[in-house]
């Protein structure tokens, strides 16, 4: 039996706005407490009598598992904060569909196998071998997991992406993501988008962020173009995407190069940056968990640089970084747009309507998740993997368009949190830290942890 729309459970809000002003505030909060006060599919007002709009948050698995598996054709990314997105970072992975979405993933597939993934692990270990110098000498010891993280994560994708020329875009993609990402979130989810042409400030910043960004992109995509096949040997990602052609000799043409660069560079540094800094914070906070962790960072590790085949021998630390985006994964809201009326979880959810989905909620599900505000890696292991229902923990999506990316980002977080471990005693300094949601979920507040050198177990150089 399924219940009319007009029985769905939800928030009261203000009743001149609705829950306008709760989920501007204090998103992450709202949906929580929707969820524990109303159950797996919430209905929300937002706006003045009149004008007012109601979306529809889903948060069940089974739920999840419709919106973006069974059913996913019906589920479109279609709503503000993704025409946002797509103005402002172009129509690749992340934004395209239907056809443009096929096309990029059928070209771009091959460069994301485990086997040419895995190659990537030599530039993951110069990451945090420079990482870890600048610790050595931090003063105090004190240093900002989220901040540090970010620069790593950053460095580390870009050299991937762009080879020798790395340094011109960390530069560039350092100052102007941060500006570009918090502009999108904001037009995203106003309740009145004035035209990104008027000359407001938040206009004139978010344009000179994007120019930043695209510019340095084609010029590094017009110079390798200009050297054409005198750089047969070089292996980097955008060389590999430009490189890149389909059974029809298709291929990807320079604005299309750019869309997946910056996709690659929004996905491939601000979600593995938000998963590595929590597990590192985590970490400093549970010493038992922590000395779990260094005791097989130090047998898997020892005196060298790791390699793409220890990711499987470090099963522990894995289970932390599960737990770790369980607790508080990147991707904390995701919006969709149903194309025909749906039921879910026995509720109709109507022809047009709009959809949130959320791994932070659906995560801290108590029905799947005992004390869900536990620390607890265990709860990854594989015979406790086994039993839950596969969208009860989907920090990396699922279904036909589930992260292209996500065994690099695996790879990626796992040898850097080992090297770490192993290198550093690590201890909180601060014991809570606040959240905000943007484009991708962040720390608020300061992260900080005190790290203390171990002796000379450091990586060879």
């Amino acid at each position: 039996m399924t219940n009319a729309t007009a029985l769905m459970p939800g928030p009261a809000g203000n009743p001149l706005v609705g829950s306008l002003f709760d989920l501007t505030r204090r998103p992450l909060r709202t949906y929580l407490a929707a969820h524990r006060d109303h159950g797996d599919v919430v209905r929300f007002r937002v706006g003045p009598p009149g004008l007012r709009v109601e979306f529809f948050g889903v948060f069940s698995p089974e739920g999840v598992h419709q919106v973006l598996g069974s059913e996913a054709a019906n589920f479109r990314k279609e709503n503000a904060f993704y025409d946002e997105l797509r103005t402002s970072v172009g129509n690749g992975l992340l934004t395209s569909q239907d056809g443009d979405y096929q096309r990029q993933r059928r070209l771009v597939q091959p460069l994301f196998t485990r086997r040419r993934v895995d190659g990537y692990a030599g530039a993951v270990a110069q990451e945090a071998r420079a990482l870890t110098e600048r610790w050595n000498v931090t003063p105090g010891g004190v240093v900002d997991a989220a901040e540090e993280i970010s620069r790593f994560a950053l460095r580390a994708v870009a050299r991937i992406l762009f080879g020798a020329d790395v340094e011109e875009a960390v530069a560039v993609v350092d100052h102007s993501f941060p500006a570009l990402g918090q502009y999108v979130w904001d037009r995203g989810f106003a309740a009145i988008r004035t035209p990104r042409t008027w000359p407001t400030p938040s206009n004139r910043r978010g344009a000179e962020a994007q120019r930043a960004l695209y510019a340095v992109c084609d010029r590094i995509i017009a110079e390798r173009a200009a050297r054409g096949d005198l750089d047969e040997d070089a292996d980097d990602l955008l060389t590999l995407l430009g490189r890149a052609r389909g059974e029809g000799g298709e291929q990807l043409d320079p604005a299309e190069l750019r869309d997946q660069v910056l996709v690659f560079l929004l996905a491939g540094h601000e979600t593995t940056a938000t998963s590595l800094a929590f597990a590192l914070h985590l970490l400093a906070k549970h010493p038992e968990q922590r000395k779990l962790a260094r005791q097989e960072a130090e047998t898997v590790l020892a005196g060298r640089e790791p390699t793409a085949a220890d990711l499987e021998a470090l099963p522990y630390i894995t289970r932390v970084l599960k737990e770790a985006m369980r607790l508080y994964p990147a991707a904390a809201l995701v919006g969709r747009r149903a194309v025909a009326q749906t039921v879910i979880d026995g509720y109709v959810i109507p022809a047009g309507a709009q959809v949130i989905i959320s791994p932070l909620v659906t995560h801290r599900h108590p029905a799947h998740w005992p004390e869900p505000e536990r620390f607890d890696p265990d709860r990854f292991l594989p015979e406790r993997e086994k039993e839950r229902h596969r969208y009860a923990w989907y920090p990396f999506g699922g279904g036909p368009r589930a992260c292209i990316g996500q065994h690099f980002s695996m790879l990626e977080s796992v040898l850097s949190l080992g090297v770490l471990l192993r290198d550093f005693e690590m201890e909180a300094v601060d014991q809570r830290v606040a959240l905000a949601q943007g484009i991708t979920l962040r720390a608020a507040s300061p992260m900080r942890i005190r790290v203390t050198a171990r002796g000379a177990a450091g990586l060879a150089g």
